[in-house]
């Protein structure tokens, strides 16, 4: 198997303008294939960078224990580990193999093999310094795409790999840190060893050794990770900044080994006061950019990536223009639905995902009625229209009847298979067994229905009903009705219904939307019953008092009449439930003339209303 390739970015802290022109050059030079390379799947160089920050994370407890002074940026890692922690296992889990590959690749040049979006992420980091921010993040994805479009897929994931590149950078300062600490548990060893015993020659070889090794171009202080040792680049002033700090603390003590360092780090070219000067500067770099690192992974979590995607989506954008004025004010699961179509059709006939857009807005253009919802075109035998439209190979869509024609087809070839095994296993004579399969047949079938619902369920992904968003609320133009459809014979059934229709109001306290009691008279050998009136005055009472009470007129109840049912051969109400609902949605539009309410109601507060489009739910509790 191939070794994995890791990706690396480096360069200038910029400022913002300068990285949306930088991201623009890069979005013109790019050059594009369809799928990254598995070669280029950066989850097993996470998972080497979390060994080795957790190896720095043991050996700074571990120096805290001992009383070693920690390097200021090791204090972030040792305060925010367990972040860093969640954030990999969360990574792991939901960047596959599978979703990687599938996301849009570099065709040549450095990053040839490299996811795009993965590509786009670490330049971000790496020019920001690891800061992340919401508005830059913004303007930094628009810059690129006025030369390059992002489909929605890398949008929607760029959190993940600006993740994965900020990890990457905190396991390069960890590399600093654990040569720093390493030096800083040398000089320890040394002043013990040596200065406390009064061991000058000990000191001064010890120096010289060091002094050394800062002119080779690694440490050979290797960092165990999962299973091999790595080097890593020396920090080459942390011996000798720590070293003369810990023989200032000893006082005049000391003065001549501070003479003898400052003789053997001239010889080098430099000056103990050159060398702290530089390592101090790099301690300040190192705990910005740490700093700079946690607070942008924890801001990350927080960004509502939603937002950004509407923003500079250009799928979103021209959706927004649907004729119908539908799209925007549907839900997210609804929007999402929309958009994740349009992605399979860009899939399958390999076309922008923009162009496919703006083609289906052209044909809900130029129609009427439903048809001019960019919806309709998405779903079912309508795609093929799409494909019609933009000259790609349509696609053979089963129809709702031939789907039910096989369904049923191959529960009747199952069925009767089973049946026909089971009572051939019969050791008796023809007729038996054909009198043994008439009656296996039936618990056999419910067998085989079961059994297949159960297997459909797991392969079959359920449809998505299109939704209205009424977080904010409900406009007049969706007035709803909520109806509580039932059989009323007492009082205290209509006292008890018209609580719980309350609590409905007391929990949906939104404007345009109503609330109604819709009784149903009982069946019966007489056309009146003795208890109709107190039904109907309950009602009335109790609706009265309702809309007193949170001065509304928003509660309303109306009490259905007998007729005679010759099947039956009583009085009971005109298809029950269902006609119950039936009649209110014709009174709501206002279909019904004031003598066929009086033929169908004995009472009904909302027919003195005259509203339009009414919304009727049937909630039964």
């Amino acid at each position: 198997m191939s070794e994995k390739r890791i990706i690396s970015t480096s360069g200038a802290i910029l400022t913002a303008r300068e990285i949306e022109e930088y991201l623009e050059k890069v979005g013109a030079m790019h050059n594009l294939v369809q799928k990254s390379s598995k070669e280029t799947y950066p989850i097993p160089r996470l998972q080497e960078n979390f060994y080795l920050i957790k190896e720095v994370n043991d050996l700074l407890n571990d120096h805290v224990k001992q009383g070693i002074p920690i390097h200021p940026a090791g204090e972030w890692i040792l305060d925010n580990f367990y972040i860093i922690e969640e954030i990999v296992k969360s990574i792991k889990q939901e960047l596959t193999l599978k979703k990687y590959t599938n996301f849009v690749g570099i065709k040549n040049g450095f990053y040839d093999g490299f996811a795009r979006i993965y590509v786009l992420a670490s330049e971000i980091v790496n020019y920001t310094d690891n800061k992340i921010e919401t508005e830059g993040l913004e303007k930094y994805l628009a810059a690129y795409q006025t030369k390059k479009t992002l489909n929605m897929d890398e949008i929607w994931n760029i959190g993940i790999f600006l993740q994965i590149a900020i990890i990457e950078n905190i396991r390069q300062i960890c590399e600093s840190i654990y040569v720093s600490q390493i030096q800083k548990y040398k000089v320890e060893q040394i002043v013990e060893k040596s200065i406390e015993n009064g061991n000058e020659n000990g000191v001064k070889r010890q120096v010289k050794y060091h002094s050394l090794i800062f002119n080779l171009p690694f440490c050979p202080v290797p960092i165990r990770t999962n299973r091999n040792f790595r080097r890593i680049s020396s920090m080459k002033y942390s011996f000798i900044e720590y070293m003369s700090y810990k023989l200032k603390k000893y006082g005049k003590k000391t003065e001549k080994y501070l003479e003898i360092l400052e003789e053997i780090v001239e010889k080098t070219g430099t000056s103990v006061s050159e060398v702290i000067r530089r390592e101090h500067f790099d301690i300040a770099v190192k705990r910005v950019s740490i700093g700079n690192c946690i607070t942008s992974i924890k801001k990350i979590q927080r960004i509502n990536f939603l937002e950004i995607f509407k923003k500079i989506n250009g799928v979103e954008e021209i959706l927004k223009q649907d004729p119908a004025k539908v799209y925007d004010k549907m839900d997210y699961k609804t929007k999402d639905a929309y958009r994740q179509a349009i992605k399979e059709i860009s899939k399958n006939s390999k076309i922008s995902e923009i162009y496919i857009a703006k083609k289906l807005l052209e044909l809900a253009e130029n129609e009427n009625g439903k048809k001019s919802h960019i919806g309709y075109y998405l779903f079912g035998k309508n795609r093929n229209i799409v494909y019609e439209k933009i000259e790609a190979k349509t696609q053979k869509i089963m129809s709702e009847e031939k789907k039910a024609k096989y369904y049923i087809c191959m529960i009747a070839v199952f069925t009767i298979l089973i049946s026909l095994l089971l009572s051939l296993c019969i050791n008796t004579n023809i007729v038996f067994k054909i009198f043994a399969f008439l009656i296996i047949l039936i618990p056999t079938s419910e067998f085989v229905i079961q059994t297949f619902q159960y297997l459909l369920s797991k392969f079959v992904k359920p449809k998505l009903i299109p939704k209205i968003d009424f977080t904010d609320g409900i406009d007049e133009k969706n007035a709803t009705m909520v109806v509580i459809p039932t059989i009323l014979k007492s009082r205290q059934k209509v006292k008890e219904l018209m609580k719980k229709m309350e609590v409905f109001y007391l929990a949906n306290k939104s404007e345009n939307l109503y609330f109604c009691l819709l009784g149903d008279c009982s069946e019966s050998v007489k056309k009146e019953e003795d208890f109709d009136k107190e039904v109907i005055d309950e009602g009335l009472t109790q609706v009265q008092n309702l809309n007193k009470k949170y001065k509304k007129d928003i509660f309303y109840f109306a009490y259905r009449k007998r007729k005679w049912n010759e099947k039956q051969g009583s009085y009971l109400g005109w298809e029950r439930k269902r006609g119950a609902l039936t009649e209110l949605v014709e009174v709501l539009l206002g279909n019904m003339s004031s003598k066929q309410l009086q033929e169908n109601y004995y009472v009904n507060t909302w027919a003195k209303k005259n509203r339009s489009q009414m919304h009727v739910f049937n909630n039964v509790r």
